[in-house]
């Protein structure tokens, strides 16, 4: 890498709440374990060991599916405080190096190295160091992937899980993208996987033989992203002040809810854990978004915006039990109920440009 280019590192935990379990328990390491709800219900898989993943075991599988496939599976509750703990441990690990950090979840972020606070100057000696770090100082195993922008560095640090380190520098884009199986691409999933494999496209090569206008006719928007995506072309930066457009939460029943006045109640849970959410991120919003599957695995969303922004329990609730009266409900059992606040906007500029504005 020259000066001239940028330096993009992403890291990704390795199976990382599965990870945290078996570092804090030790009867659980070498064991096929899931972390996530009880096969008994309606649980699923958040995250699997490595073991596990032997057997075919996946995130956002069911769990009843997962022991199926792996009988002598081991669950265990997910602990979300100690994985924001870990999480946060990490981030100051990277810190050491940049400030220019852009998380994507707690257990994955891009870094930008381009102008590193160490001084090191090499990406790769930068990631190796992460990695050490975060081996020796929390027993945790991390890949990486290295790179010239944030495309092709994701892919990177997914292609020698776990514990990998790969570099792609700008010689080796093109053939590398060109050779990488189409479901190994960022943003493909199966379903567009095997859409892709019946147009006779298996690897890069073969996509890169469509024109942009044909992708987008096969595609839609996203047949721009995989025209520019399989030519290494990403021009995003990484943005340590990543904007969040909404903020939600749902809940899977161990069994359906036939009951109208059960389901209110279940949704007024809902609306007090998504108020601490929103406290927590400093966030109000005037757009409720209300969510219902039903047993028959039919979903619906409702939405309504409010003239007020929205932060507290009781005003969110008021809003979602106005859109849950205009369900037509017929009797209908529900799996899952959901809330979502977006529509957000920037308390502390609000208040500076303009003293005067009440908050609701």
């Amino acid at each position: 890498m020259n000066d001239k280019t940028r330096k993009i590192i992403h890291i990704d935990m390795d199976a990382f709440y599965a990870s945290v379990e078996q570092r804090d328990f030790p009867e659980l390491r070498g064991r096929a374990l899931a972390v996530g709800g009880s096969p008994d219900g309606r649980g699923v898989v958040a995250t699997a060991s490595y073991e596990a993943r032997r057997f075919g075991v996946r995130s956002a599988m069911s769990s009843r599916q997962a022991l199926q496939r792996c009988p002598h599976l081991v669950f265990t509750r997910p602990r979300f405080d100690v994985y924001r703990e870990v999480s946060n441990q990490i981030r100051a690990i990277f810190k050491r190096y940049t400030d220019l950090i852009e998380p994507l979840s707690l257990d994955e972020a891009y870094l930008d190295v381009t102008e590193d606070k160490q001084g090191i100057g090499s990406a790769i000696d930068i990631a190796k160091e992460i990695k050490a770090a975060i081996l020796d100082e929390l027993g945790l195993t991390a890949s990486a992937g290295v790179s010239t922008n944030k495309f092709i560095a994701k892919i990177a640090s997914d292609y020698q899980k776990p514990n990998g380190l790969t570099f792609i520098g700008p010689s080796r884009i093109i053939s590398f993208l060109e050779q990488l199986p189409i479901d190994k691409f960022f943003g493909v999933g199966k379903v567009t996987a095997t859409k892709m494999k019946s147009m006779g496209i298996h690897t890069g090569k073969e996509l890169k033989e469509f024109t942009e206008n044909e992708l987008i006719r096969r595609f839609g928007k996203s047949g721009k992203f995989f025209y520019h995506m399989v030519r290494g072309e990403d021009n995003r930066p990484v943005k340590s002040n990543r904007l969040v457009k909404s903020i939600g939460i749902e809940d899977t029943f161990e069994t359906d809810i036939k009951e109208e006045q059960e389901m209110l109640k279940e949704l007024k849970v809902l609306c007090e854990k998504l108020e601490k959410r929103l406290e927590g991120k400093a966030k109000q919003g005037r757009t409720v978004t209300l969510k219902i599957k039903f047993a028959d695995f039919t979903q619906i969303t409702r939405s309504k915006t409010s003239m007020f922004y929205l932060n507290t329990t009781d005003d969110i609730f008021q809003q979602v039990t106005d859109l849950f009266d205009k369900v037509e409900m017929e009797d209908k059992k529900v799996r899952l109920l959901g809330v979502t606040i977006s529509n957000f906007y920037d308390a502390d500029l609000e208040k500076l440009n303009n003293p005067q504005l009440r908050l609701f």
